[in-house]
């Protein structure tokens, strides 16, 4: 059985431009978590992730702060669950953590 969840977040705030996917790609590794961060055209980062629960909820936390030179403004969850449950996995590598 995989007990893996999935995540979708939204972080607002000023997120693009200092170093916030990359930051949060390296937590995401050194969690065992995959999926991606993805600059938005509205200024802010989609982040989809898929690990054990403590590491996605590890994860939330640190994207609530971000890298040094980030100011979040918001982190929205859009979804949540199960990784068997998840609505989209087509666009996800189950093996890495990428940057978009």
């Amino acid at each position: 059985m995989d007990n893996r969840q999935l995540i979708k977040l939204n972080v607002s705030g000023k997120v693009q431009g200092v170093w916030f996917r990359q930051s949060t790609k390296l937590f995401a590794l050194q969690h065992a978590i995959s999926g991606y961060a993805k600059n938005l055209p509205d200024g802010s980062v989609e982040v989809v992730a898929v690990g054990l629960a403590k590491d996605i909820e590890a994860l939330t936390v640190y994207l609530h702060q971000g890298p040094e030179l980030a100011r979040v403004d918001a982190v929205l969850v859009q979804w949540t669950g199960e990784l068997s449950a998840a609505p989209e996995l087509d666009d996800i590598n189950l093996d890495d953590f990428e940057t978009r």
